[in-house]
C-alpha cells in the first residue's frame, strides 16, 4: 500500500500556495493516492492571520489557528507560548509517574542528572527553535525550580525561597542557559548549509502592528 503522512507545504504567498497543493493533487492521481481533504488543514503565519482560501477538489481547507506537526504545536501567531505550556504540562506529568525515583535516597548528583535527562528532555524538546519572549523565560524558570522543589520535596506552602532550595541542591538557575547552547549549537549547523530551513530561519513574518516609539 502507497502513502504519504505528516507533509507540510509553505509558501510565502497564497497563490503559490495554491499552484503547489494543485501539483500535489495532480502527482498523487498519478499514483492512485487517496488525500483526505477533510483531515487537511490550512494556517496562515502572521501578525495579522487572515483566512486563506486553498481549494482541493472543489472543496475549500480549514482555517486553523494551532495543529500539532511532528509533537510540537504550530501557532498562526509564530509565538511558542503554547508549546512550551504543553512541554512543561507534559514533563511534569512524567516527573509524577516516577517520582519515587527523583526524591529516594540515591546520591544528590544522580538525582539532578536523572531530571535533566527524562524531565527536562521532555520539557526541551525543539527548544532550539523556540524564540523566547519574557513570558516563556517565566514560565521555563517556574519550572525549573519547581523540579528542584519537588526533588527535595519542599512545598511551596513551606515558603522556602528560590535561593534557598538552590543552595541545598547546589544548582544555579541553569535551563536557559542550556536552551541558548542548543541553539546556538542548531543554527551554526542550519546556516552554514543551504537548504529551505535556512530561509525560513532568515525569514521575517510580515504584519501591519503599527509601532509607537523605539
Amino acid at each position: 500500500m502507497k502513502y504519504a503522512d505528516d507533509l507540510v507545504l509553505l509558501a510565502k504567498e497564497e497563490k503559490v500556495l495554491q499552484d503547489m497543493t494543485d501539483k500535489l493533487t495532480e502527482i498523487r492521481r498519478c499514483y492512485g493516492m487517496e488525500m483526505n481533504v477533510e483531515n487537511t488543514k490550512v494556517m496562515r503565519i502572521s501578525r495579522l492571520p487572515f483566512p486563506v482560501k486553498i481549494m482541493i477538489d472543489q472543496k475549500q481547507l480549514e482555517n486553523v489557528e494551532s495543529f500539532k506537526y511532528l509533537g510540537s504545536i504550530l501557532t498562526n501567531d509564530g509565538r511558542c507560548t503554547c508549546e512550551i505550556k504543553s512541554r512543561i504540562a507534559m514533563a511534569k506529568a512524567a516527573f509524577n509517574k516516577k517520582r519515587a525515583l527523583f526524591t529516594s535516597t540515591l546520591d544528590l548528583e544522580l538525582r539532578k542528572k536523572l531530571v535533566k535527562c527524562y524531565i527536562w528532555s521532555i520539557a526541551l524538546y525543539g527548544a532550539e527553535n523556540w524564540m523566547l519572549r519574557t513570558v516563556d523565560q517565566k514560565h521555563l524558570e517556574s519550572f525549573e525550580m519547581w523540579c528542584w522543589r519537588r526533588m527535595e520535596k519542599n512545598s511551596w506552602t513551606n515558603h522556602v525561597r528560590n535561593e534557598e532550595v538552590l543552595f541545598r541542591v547546589k544548582e544555579q538557575r541553569n535551563i536557559l542557559h542550556e536552551i541558548s547552547k542548543w541553539k546556538a549549537n542548531w543554527v551554526g549547523q542550519i546556516l552554514r548549509r543551504s537548504c529551505l530551513l535556512q530561509r525560513v530561519n532568515e525569514g521575517k513574518i510580515k504584519g501591519g502592528i503599527e509601532m509607537t516609539g523605539r
